[in-house]
């Protein structure tokens, strides 16, 4: 394998038929990480097919699927984005210019729906909530959780994010901030779920309401 400008790292649990989608656009000289956080589905199988890397992970949660891609990837760049389809990977690549030309320390993405009813209502109104919360806490200029992202992997993993849970983005927005990092928000395009898949956050109240109680944790 040779030397990636960026390692891509893909928190998945039973995404078997979004993950054609996903990597059917993968920027060239990047490497994929996909994490299998319990799967039953026969992700991890696809994942190899489609000339992934797979890692697993067998404690459940996004913060415990990040952390083991994070610490299994090998460029100096590192990339996480969801494994539904729902954004592109072509768009974290304004996100890497801006990291690796040293203008920012992070950069995150905004996402935009591309139509009506890819953002269900109570996904949208948690999300505002807790996007506030980080601006207010860190001082970053975000509207979303970072849902995509760029850094370097040697400065997220000295941040020391402890969250294994939906509390991760949470935590380390604020341990960014008390480090002097600088974070841009990017626009993203958001797209429909792959068919067959379901959100574990947005794809119903309770998983909302499941991502708010996690970042709660974080804050006490």
């Amino acid at each position: 394998m040779g030397v990636s400008s960026c390692d891509v790292v893909i928190p998945c649990r039973d995404e078997a038929l979004a993950l054609p989608i996903v990597l059917a656009d993968v920027p060239e000289g990047w490497d994929v990480i996909v994490v299998d956080n319990g799967s039953t589905d026969g992700t991890a199988d696809v994942a190899r097919s489609l000339g992934a890397r797979v890692v697993h992970e067998p404690l459940p949660g996004y913060g415990a699927a990040v952390h083991t891609g994070l610490l299994a990837a090998t460029a100096e760049h590192v990339a996480v984005i969801d494994g539904d389809a729902s954004m592109d990977l072509r768009d974290l690549v304004p996100m890497l210019d801006l990291v690796s030309s040293g203008e920012v320390t992070m950069a995150v993405g905004r996402r935009r729906p591309v139509s009506r009813g890819v953002w269900p209502w109570h996904a949208r109104a948690g999300t505002l909530a807790l996007a506030t919360m980080i601006r207010r806490r860190s001082g970053f200029p975000i509207h979303d959780l970072a849902p995509m992202r760029v850094c370097r992997r040697d400065d997220l993993l000295a941040l020391g994010v402890e969250d294994r849970r939906f509390g991760y983005p949470l935590e380390m927005m604020l341990k960014a901030a008390a480090a002097g990092w600088t974070v841009r928000e990017l626009d993203v395009r958001y797209l429909p779920r792959a068919a067959g898949t379901r959100s574990k956050v947005s794809g119903s109240v309770r998983g909302t309401a499941r991502v708010i109680h996690d970042f709660a944790g974080v804050l006490r």
